[in-house]
Protein backbone atom coordinates (compact mmCIF):
# COMPACT_ATOMS: atom_id res chain seq x y z
CA UNK A 1 0.00 0.00 0.00
CA UNK A 2 1.20 3.50 -0.79
CA UNK A 3 0.94 6.34 1.65
CA UNK A 4 1.50 10.08 1.39
CA UNK A 5 2.63 10.03 5.03
CA UNK A 6 6.34 9.62 4.24
CA UNK A 7 7.89 11.97 6.75
CA UNK A 8 8.78 14.43 3.98
CA UNK A 9 6.95 17.68 3.23
CA UNK A 10 6.24 17.15 -0.46
CA UNK A 11 3.21 17.67 -2.65
CA UNK A 12 2.92 14.08 -3.88
CA UNK A 13 -0.24 14.80 -5.88
CA UNK A 14 1.47 17.41 -8.04
CA UNK A 15 3.76 16.75 -10.99
CA UNK A 16 7.19 18.29 -10.19
CA UNK A 17 7.97 18.50 -13.92
CA UNK A 18 5.05 20.71 -14.95
CA UNK A 19 6.01 22.79 -18.03
CA UNK A 20 9.26 20.82 -18.43
CA UNK A 21 8.53 19.99 -22.07
CA UNK A 22 8.36 23.52 -23.50
CA UNK A 23 10.22 23.12 -26.81
CA UNK A 24 12.55 26.10 -26.53
CA UNK A 25 13.38 25.89 -22.83
CA UNK A 26 16.71 24.67 -21.53
CA UNK A 27 16.82 21.16 -20.05
CA UNK A 28 17.00 20.88 -16.27
CA UNK A 29 20.42 19.66 -15.06
CA UNK A 30 21.78 19.32 -18.63
CA UNK A 31 25.43 20.40 -18.54
CA UNK A 32 26.23 20.38 -22.27
CA UNK A 33 25.51 22.79 -25.09
CA UNK A 34 22.31 21.69 -26.88
CA UNK A 35 22.65 20.92 -30.59
CA UNK A 36 21.26 24.04 -32.34
CA UNK A 37 19.61 22.17 -35.25
CA UNK A 38 16.32 21.75 -33.33
CA UNK A 39 14.72 23.29 -30.23
CA UNK A 40 16.23 21.56 -27.14
CA UNK A 41 13.04 19.95 -25.91
CA UNK A 42 11.32 19.21 -29.18
CA UNK A 43 10.21 15.60 -29.19
CA UNK A 44 11.83 13.36 -31.79
CA UNK A 45 11.67 9.74 -32.82
CA UNK A 46 15.25 8.47 -32.71
CA UNK A 47 16.27 5.50 -34.84
CA UNK A 48 19.63 3.85 -35.45
CA UNK A 49 19.84 1.24 -38.20
CA UNK A 50 23.13 -0.10 -39.54
CA UNK A 51 25.04 2.42 -37.45
CA UNK A 52 23.14 5.36 -39.00
CA UNK A 53 21.21 7.47 -36.48
CA UNK A 54 18.31 9.67 -37.62
CA UNK A 55 15.88 11.90 -35.76
CA UNK A 56 12.30 12.59 -36.87
CA UNK A 57 10.80 15.73 -35.31
CA UNK A 58 7.33 15.17 -33.90
CA UNK A 59 6.25 18.49 -35.41
CA UNK A 60 6.88 17.00 -38.87
CA UNK A 61 5.23 13.71 -37.91
CA UNK A 62 2.14 15.51 -36.58
CA UNK A 63 1.81 17.45 -39.83
CA UNK A 64 2.30 14.42 -42.10
CA UNK A 65 0.85 11.58 -40.01
CA UNK A 66 2.97 9.01 -41.87
CA UNK A 67 6.59 9.17 -43.01
CA UNK A 68 8.19 6.66 -45.37
CA UNK A 69 11.98 6.65 -45.28
CA UNK A 70 15.07 4.45 -45.33
CA UNK A 71 17.86 4.39 -42.74
CA UNK A 72 21.00 2.29 -42.97
CA UNK A 73 19.58 0.60 -46.06
CA UNK A 74 16.35 -0.44 -44.35
CA UNK A 75 12.94 0.85 -45.39
CA UNK A 76 10.71 2.05 -42.61
CA UNK A 77 7.39 3.73 -41.97
CA UNK A 78 6.64 5.95 -38.99
CA UNK A 79 3.08 6.42 -37.78
CA UNK A 80 1.98 9.38 -35.66
CA UNK A 81 -1.41 9.71 -34.03
CA UNK A 82 -2.76 12.32 -31.64
CA UNK A 83 -4.51 11.33 -28.43
CA UNK A 84 -1.75 10.92 -25.82
CA UNK A 85 -1.16 13.73 -23.34
CA UNK A 86 2.18 14.90 -22.00
CA UNK A 87 3.16 13.79 -18.52
CA UNK A 88 5.45 16.84 -18.34
CA UNK A 89 3.22 19.71 -19.46
CA UNK A 90 1.09 20.62 -16.46
CA UNK A 91 1.09 19.97 -12.74
CA UNK A 92 -2.02 17.84 -13.37
CA UNK A 93 -1.68 15.41 -16.27
CA UNK A 94 -5.41 15.59 -16.99
CA UNK A 95 -4.89 19.25 -18.00
CA UNK A 96 -1.81 18.53 -20.13
CA UNK A 97 -1.69 19.09 -23.87
CA UNK A 98 -2.00 16.37 -26.47
CA UNK A 99 1.44 15.41 -27.78
CA UNK A 100 0.46 12.22 -29.60
CA UNK A 101 2.25 8.89 -29.94
CA UNK A 102 4.39 7.11 -32.53
CA UNK A 103 5.14 3.68 -33.97
CA UNK A 104 8.01 2.66 -36.30
CA UNK A 105 7.85 -0.39 -38.55
CA UNK A 106 9.15 -2.16 -41.60
CA UNK A 107 6.50 -1.52 -44.27
CA UNK A 108 6.86 -5.03 -45.72
CA UNK A 109 4.28 -7.78 -45.22
CA UNK A 110 4.75 -11.21 -46.78
CA UNK A 111 7.52 -9.81 -49.00
CA UNK A 112 5.39 -6.95 -50.33
CA UNK A 113 6.29 -3.34 -49.47
CA UNK A 114 3.24 -1.28 -48.54
CA UNK A 115 2.69 2.46 -48.57
CA UNK A 116 0.51 4.07 -45.91
CA UNK A 117 -1.64 7.11 -45.31
CA UNK A 118 -3.29 8.48 -42.19
CA UNK A 119 -7.08 8.06 -42.06
CA UNK A 120 -9.55 8.80 -39.24
CA UNK A 121 -9.60 5.11 -38.22
CA UNK A 122 -5.79 4.91 -38.00
CA UNK A 123 -3.64 4.16 -41.06
CA UNK A 124 -4.45 2.57 -44.41
CA UNK A 125 -2.17 0.85 -46.87
CA UNK A 126 -2.75 1.96 -50.46
CA UNK A 127 -2.13 -1.48 -51.91
CA UNK A 128 -4.97 -3.40 -50.22
CA UNK A 129 -6.97 -0.72 -48.40
CA UNK A 130 -6.43 -2.52 -45.10
CA UNK A 131 -6.69 -0.43 -41.93
CA UNK A 132 -3.79 -0.53 -39.44
CA UNK A 133 -3.43 0.54 -35.81
CA UNK A 134 -0.67 2.68 -34.32
CA UNK A 135 0.80 -0.59 -33.04
CA UNK A 136 1.24 -1.95 -36.58
CA UNK A 137 -1.66 -4.42 -36.51
CA UNK A 138 -3.99 -4.75 -39.51
CA UNK A 139 -7.43 -4.50 -37.93
CA UNK A 140 -9.66 -4.47 -41.02
CA UNK A 141 -9.42 -5.44 -44.67
CA UNK A 142 -7.58 -8.02 -46.74
CA UNK A 143 -4.57 -8.07 -44.39
CA UNK A 144 -6.57 -8.19 -41.12
CA UNK A 145 -4.61 -10.13 -38.52
CA UNK A 146 -1.20 -9.32 -40.06
CA UNK A 147 1.45 -7.34 -38.17
CA UNK A 148 4.20 -5.04 -39.29
CA UNK A 149 7.66 -5.80 -37.87
CA UNK A 150 8.54 -3.17 -35.26
CA UNK A 151 11.75 -1.16 -35.69
CA UNK A 152 13.43 -0.34 -32.35
CA UNK A 153 13.23 3.40 -31.69
CA UNK A 154 13.07 5.91 -28.88
CA UNK A 155 10.77 8.87 -28.33
CA UNK A 156 13.04 11.49 -26.77
CA UNK A 157 13.70 15.16 -26.40
CA UNK A 158 16.04 16.47 -29.09
CA UNK A 159 18.76 17.55 -26.63
CA UNK A 160 19.03 14.01 -25.23
CA UNK A 161 18.95 12.23 -28.61
CA UNK A 162 21.58 14.59 -30.08
CA UNK A 163 23.82 14.35 -26.99
CA UNK A 164 24.03 10.57 -27.35
CA UNK A 165 23.98 10.62 -31.17
CA UNK A 166 26.00 13.68 -32.26
CA UNK A 167 26.30 12.43 -35.86
CA UNK A 168 22.55 12.03 -36.25
CA UNK A 169 20.86 13.24 -39.38
CA UNK A 170 17.53 15.04 -39.02
CA UNK A 171 14.65 14.14 -41.31
CA UNK A 172 13.09 17.04 -43.15
CA UNK A 173 9.89 16.84 -45.14
CA UNK A 174 10.39 16.74 -48.90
Amino acid sequence: MLSRDTGHARSYGTNPYGSYDRRDSMPFLFQGQPDPRRPPKERVVGITVGGSPRAYPWSTLAAQGVIHDAVGGERLVIFYRSGAVSALDDSEIARSRDVGATGVFSPAVDGKVLSFERVPEGFRDRETGSTWSLLGHAVKGELAGKRLRAIPHVDAFWFAWAAFNPTTSVYSAP
